[in-house]
């Protein structure tokens, strides 16, 4: 898999969807059912203690000993997850899914968009607080941005600090006593191969596992340069450098704000007309050329055949495209791989409190570290950026491991896949390797329902994992 495609794997497009003025049905607000759990995290040096913590959004009954860890992708926040996460613990009994909530999510403000899921604000609420104010100064109170002389800590918020957050994660997890799989999307593959790489104390994190998941992301074996890792250091260290990874040319919190806002509104109030036609916020190759409503901007904009090139990482197969009559025109899911009422569930983190699917606030340091893990291979990049990952050719020869390539890994995720696992003599039996580029978008496999085929090669590896001694 191209390795510059690999670190820019993001999940969800900002400007998808500029919200309606108009409340959300009061019958459509669902109670919370979940919240995350803060654990302490990686004490890493000049970041404030109170952001030295992991979040998790644990799925499942407490009584089941296994857990499947899912690290999200770029951009990509814990409840991208959830309706996977309840779909796999309803089938495989004896498991809990544990999704990771990043500590830069505790830089997040979902005050408002909290009460607009509880249906105690209204949609002109939500887009006045988070939006609104920047055209009318008059709004008050409203989001507060962030200075980054504020965040300079941040900076360090690479490959070590999430390897390290995750340690604590995967411990947690082991002390139920059952098996624990490490598994992740897009950048979190490649976050996945660097823990399972890693050194800790001459032990390679895989020692602590019993399975390995990869969806449409991974490592490559050829890591960046020296150089290049010294270049994008430098870059980012620079006076007044943001911390945060700017999203499709949408800079930082923006990106989340929309995905967030906009999957809320077209889950909670999908009929509404939307603004974003006449708001001057979206770019005009996801602008339909007809009178949309919430879940008709949504959809025109995210679906495979209307969503442009450029947005490939933020799609899915989402149904037939706009209605062909009314006005304004809503949604047709028909042929959906995934459901639209299922994907703006899993980015807007409806049922769940204080999160959402997005990150609003993606360290740039992470992103360049995913160039250095090089498949677990040590090269001086990783000098260069403090990453550990040279355990590539020692991990535990009983591991087992899956991976699934889609449309932007394709066959490179099961290929390097294969690559990590003849490095240090694991069994072909142990993989399990699917490559569905030519059929399923890059956010399918987790949205994809009631028919996906990467869930159908799951269950049976999570059953395999159980049984494997």
């Amino acid at each position: 898999m191209n390795l510059r495609l690999k670190r820019a794997l993001p999940i969800v497009v900002g400007a998808a969807i500029v919200l309606a003025l108009v409340p959300p049905p009061a019958s459509s607000a669902q109670p919370h059912n979940h919240n995350v759990e803060w654990l302490s995290g990686y004490p890493d040096p000049g970041t404030p203690t109170r952001y030295n913590k992991v979040g998790v959004l644990k799925v499942g009954p407490t009584s089941a000993r296994n857990v499947l860890v899912l690290e999200p992708g770029t951009s990509a926040g814990s409840t991208y997850f959830v309706p996977l996460a309840n779909w796999i613990v309803s089938t495989v009994s004896g498991w809990q899914v544990w999704s990771v909530e990043r500590r830069e999510n505790l830089l997040e403000d979902q005050s408002v968009l909290d009460r607009y899921k509880d249906g105690k604000a209204t949609t002109t609420e939500l887009y006045n607080y988070y939006l609104g104010y920047l055209k009318d100064p008059s709004v008050s109170p409203h989001f507060q941005m962030i200075p980054t002389s504020s965040v300079e800590f941040a900076k360090d918020w690479g490959m070590n600090v999430a390897v390290q957050d995750l340690h604590d994660v995967i411990a947690a997890a082991r002390r139920l006593g059952g098996k624990v799989v490490l598994g992740g999307h897009s950048l979190g593959a490649s976050v996945v191969t660097a823990y399972a790489t890693w050194d800790f104390n001459g032990r390679a994190g895989a020692d602590d596992l019993a399975g390995l998941v990869y969806i449409d992301g991974g490592s490559t074996p050829t890591p960046v340069s020296a150089a290049q890792a010294t270049t994008e250091l430098a870059a980012l260290d620079a006076p007044n450098a943001t911390p945060w990874l700017t999203f499709g040319g949408i800079s930082a919190p923006y990106a989340g704000v929309f995905s967030s806002g906009g999957s809320a509104s077209a889950l909670l109030d999908p009929n509404a007309p939307s603004l974003g036609q006449t708001s001057g916020l979206l770019p005009a190759a996801i602008v339909p050329p007809v009178p949309v409503t919430n879940v008709g901007q949504y959809g025109y904009a995210l679906n495979v055949g209307t969503s442009p090139p450029n947005l490939a990482a933020a799609q899915a197969h989402l149904g037939t495209g706009l209605t062909t009559t009314g006005s304004p025109r809503g949604w047709d899911g028909t042929g959906a791989l995934t459901p639209m009422t299922r994907f703006a569930t899993m980015l807007s983190g409806e049922g769940v409190n204080n999160a959402d699917g997005s990150e609003w606030y993606f360290p740039q340091r992470l992103t360049y570290d995913t160039g250095a893990v090089a498949n677990g291979n040590g090269n001086p990049a990783q000098s260069v950026l403090d990453v550990d990952a040279t355990m590539g050719h020692h991990l535990p020869t009983s591991l087992l491991i899956y991976a699934f390539g889609a449309q932007l890994g394709g066959a490179g995720v099961p290929q390097d896949a294969q690559l990590l696992a003849s490095q240090s003599g694991i069994p072909a039996s142990n993989l399990t390797l699917a490559n569905f580029a030519s059929t399923y978008a890059h956010n399918d496999p987790a949205g994809a329902y009631p028919h996906n085929a990467f869930f159908s090669d799951l269950v049976p590896f999570l059953h395999k994992v159980e049984a494997y001694k």
